[in-house]
């Protein structure tokens, strides 16, 4: 089978395929599932034995690529039979992923289904937003959302939120992730790059298949 490498394209709502469009839903379901625990993340099956750890960099132009892979081949094919469990790595040479990553989590706190958008959205505009800039996205983000604009900005000096995002961080270490994306399926890494062919080969061989 051939690979085919992920390009760095943003791909908007509109534009995905129908499949995808309903991959998505069903994920977002189950992401609303008992099970998962409360601070995780999770797009696919929470209860599944077979959890995906995946620790991304909200400005990272690679982790917009396994977005895109996400939403239009990994979840339309494994999204009821895997969790996906996403972790924060912002890189130091990212000037505002740090910020980007807790107003995330905050999200992702208050609903799922907008945590993931959130990510998604954000992604989309890695190459567009700056340190001064982020602040008034990440509230008009809530303006869209019909959530708190205030309590939004105040997570990026949240200590809880610090403590939980330092926690990922320190996971990602251990497993010595030092770039992003980085996938965690088993014990085996797929870094920066991934490409889906060698996913669903490692995903088909947890599953059983």
């Amino acid at each position: 089978m051939t690979s085919t490498r992920a390009r760095h394209t943003t791909v908007p709502p509109h534009a995905l395929s129908r499949r995808a469009v309903l991959a998505m839903a069903t994920a977002h379901a189950a992401t609303l599932a008992f099970g998962a625990t409360k601070m995780e993340l999770v797009e696919g099956n929470p209860n599944s034995p077979v959890k995906v750890m995946i620790y991304e960099d909200l400005q990272c132009g690679d982790c917009l690529t396994l977005r895109t892979l996400l939403d239009e081949k990994i979840l339309p094919r494994y999204a009821s039979r895997v969790a996906f469990v996403h972790r924060d790595f912002p890189l130091p040479k990212h000037e505002w992923a740090r910020a980007a990553a807790l107003a995330g989590r905050w999200v992702s706190e208050k609903d799922r289904v907008l945590g993931v958008r959130f990510r998604r959205e954000i992604l989309s505009e890695h190459l567009h937003l700056r340190t001064d800039t982020i602040e008034n996205w990440v509230r008009q983000f809530a303006i869209r959302n019909k959530l708190d604009t205030d309590a939004i900005a105040s997570s990026f000096t949240d200590p809880r939120l610090i403590g939980l995002l330092e926690q990922d961080r320190q996971a990602g270490m251990a497993r010595g992730v030092t770039k992003t994306p980085t996938m965690f399926i088993a014990n085996q890494p797929f870094v920066e790059i991934i490409i889906y062919e060698e996913v669903a080969r490692a995903l088909d061989v947890e599953l059983g298949h």
